[in-house]
């Protein structure tokens, strides 16, 4: 059985700065209970809300001492340095000395926290050393409570946790993506952009490597039985139990028998096996005689390319695809891995962002198709209503979506996607009864294969994210929030059968602000910027926006609120009337993360 996808790595950690006065004789002996509460308070509030992939807590590592001069900084960043921190959370509640105090690491994300209160003026050091960052080109985010508070009260407002945990998810994505991996498994994909991997943008901007396997690796081997032999027969068994296969819908004249079918299925599990391990590696191939195999290529995402060179004669990526990007295998219930339909590897990173920001599943799809509420009158008879009043976007795309897409997990009682050691067994079980296995459209797969059909519940909160390359300007982010949507059995069957109903399917209405792209759904669907969209369960704009920033990629298209953009406070002075072109600005002055 293969390790997972962190491979036991030990994750980043959050570093907490207790930065105080450093004039002694009286002034800092009287802070310094004070100052070293908030930290321990902050540090607590982190690892009390959020938890890293693995469902463990979030941990925190606190300066041994107060930070009153360069010294005691110095001390911090080495510990830091020694403890695998990723980000800093600076916190006082009092004046200090700010470019004396500040953390100079470029690479990491950084936050002050600037207690908001009369006795002392820590809102006066977080404005200067807001500016020193500033000055230095070390943007950090500014945190300062909306409401005074007494000295002695050692709550965290709600609205300064809001800020310290928006930062701190984006910091924590940030540096998990350090130093990893993409896994192009093949190369590009029907000539689509995505899938010409810029090595540049993974760099610059993600700090990832770039690993690149031929896909004829897959086949190798199958072929010379490279994989845990004993796995396969579990996960064969385990597939055939709880995999549906759904009727033939291609001529008959042009079908696989029997036989063919049996031996396409396993095949299929053999390359979600071998997809996997290329991906994380698998001891069981080093006790096999493979020793480099068995390293894996350090992977937290990759992309297979499948069309059409592997397609027109082996059976399609679909299964593999699904059952990866799911929650839950033959293995139990357990993290999704992030692999990216035809090597679209932009879309593969948005994938990946919303699954480090969210620790769910991801969807995969084409934006296909913009249903206009006259057009589904004029070709069903039906009048949209509610939701659908004003149109939708079909999202569909070969079987590669998450399987837990399809709704049937729970929160509160209402469909969901959720972290996977929230799942219960009969969950994953719903998941995969809701999923029936359609042999192939031997018109787009020549060589056979199966993809996975599924419709999305209606209602849940979804979020979708587009990473596209401009020329001459580099990467820039789309944001939509909207909802799931539901439609008349109907209607529904009516419209699947004018693309491909062996297809995952997800019907998308995304929030309407009234003006710029989002005035109708239409323009939604007319300004996405490229063929595919990453989907995540939430309404997670907001956390999207605050990441995008730190790594210096643009906001071309969103309709989150102004009210809850929260970027590195030098932005605000790019200009304040108009956050996008602000965020433009200040992203092409500070230019890619890694410079």
């Amino acid at each position: 059985m293969s390790t997972n996808v962190w491979n036991n790595r030990p994750f980043p950690r959050v570093g907490i700065r207790p930065v105080i006065d450093g004039r002694c004789n009286g002034v800092r002996e009287s802070l310094e209970d004070q100052v070293m509460g908030m930290a321990e308070r902050a540090a607590a509030m982190i690892s009390k809300s959020l938890k890293y992939p693995d469902g463990s807590a979030v941990e925190c590592v606190i300066a041994d001492t107060n930070i009153g001069g360069c010294v005691e900084a110095q001390a911090c960043a080495d510990k830091f340095a020694r403890e695998n921190v990723g980000l800093s959370l600076t916190v006082t509640p009092c004046w200090c000395y700010g470019s004396e105090t500040m953390d100079l690491n470029p690479l990491i994300p950084k936050a002050v926290w600037g207690f908001n209160g009369t006795e002392r003026p820590g809102a006066v050091y977080l404005a200067a050393v807001l500016a020193g960052h500033a000055q230095k080109g070390l943007p950090a985010f500014g945190i300062y409570g909306r409401e005074v508070q007494d000295r002695d009260d050692t709550t965290i407002p709600a609205d300064v946790q809001e800020k310290i945990l928006r930062f701190v998810k984006g910091g924590l994505a940030v540096a998990m993506l350090r130093n990893q991996s993409y896994l192009s498994i093949g190369t590009s994909c029907m000539g689509i952009a995505g899938s010409f991997v810029d090595c540049d943008f993974f760099q610059s901007y993600l700090g990832m490597r770039n690993e690149n396997v031929d896909m004829c690796e897959v086949d190798r081997r199958i072929d010379l039985n490279i994989f845990d032999q004993q796995e396969f027969e579990k996960a064969l068994s385990w597939t055939k139990k709880h995999c549906k296969e759904a009727p033939d819908t291609n001529d008959p004249s042009n079908c696989k028998n029997r036989a063919e079918k049996d031996s396409d299925w396993e095949f299929v599990v053999k390359m979600a096996i071998i997809i996997r391990d290329l991906m994380v590696g698998n001891p069981k191939l080093a006790e096999m005689g493979y020793p480099e195999e068995a390293l894996g290529r350090g992977a937290l995402a990759a992309g297979f390319q499948g069309q059409r060179q592997w397609t027109d004669y082996k059976p399609n990526g679909d299964f593999a695809e699904a059952i990866l990007n799911s929650s839950f295998d033959w293995n139990g219930i357990r993290a999704p891995y992030i692999v990216a339909t035809e090597n679209d590897s932009l879309n593969g990173v948005c994938m990946l962002l919303m699954y480090l920001l969210t620790n769910r599943a991801q969807i995969f799809a084409d934006v296909r198709t913009f249903w206009s509420p006259e057009a589904v009158e004029r070709v069903t008879g039906t009048k949209m209503t509610g939701l659908n009043a004003n149109g939708f976007i079909h999202l569909i795309n070969s079987g590669a979506a998450t399987l837990d897409a399809c709704g049937k997990q729970r929160e509160a009682g209402k469909p969901a996607m959720k972290p996977w050691w929230e799942i219960s067994s009969q969950e994953a079980d719903n998941c995969l009864a809701a999923t029936l296995w359609c042999p192939a459209n031997l018109g787009y797969f020549r060589g056979g294969g199966f993809s996975s059909s599924l419709l999305s519940e209606g209602g849940m909160p979804l979020t979708m994210t587009r990473i596209s390359m401009v020329k001459g300007l580099g990467p820039v982010l789309q944001i939509a929030e909207g909802w799931s949507t539901e439609l008349p059995e109907d209607v529904h069957k009516t419209l699947m059968a004018r693309t491909d109903a062996t297809w995952p399917c997800t019907w998308f209405v995304p929030r309407l602000t009234g003006k710029g792209a989002f005035t109708d759904v239409y323009s939604v669907m007319n300004n996405w910027s490229a063929n595919h969209g990453a989907i995540s369960y939430g309404h997670i704009g907001a956390d999207i926006t605050t990441l995008a920033s730190m790594l210096r990629i643009p906001i071309a298209m969103s309709n989150v609120d102004e009210s809850d953009l929260y970027r590195p406070h030098a932005w605000g002075l790019f200009g304040t009337s108009c956050a996008e072109s602000a965020d433009y600005r200040a992203c092409s002055a500070y230019g890619a993360l890694y410079k």
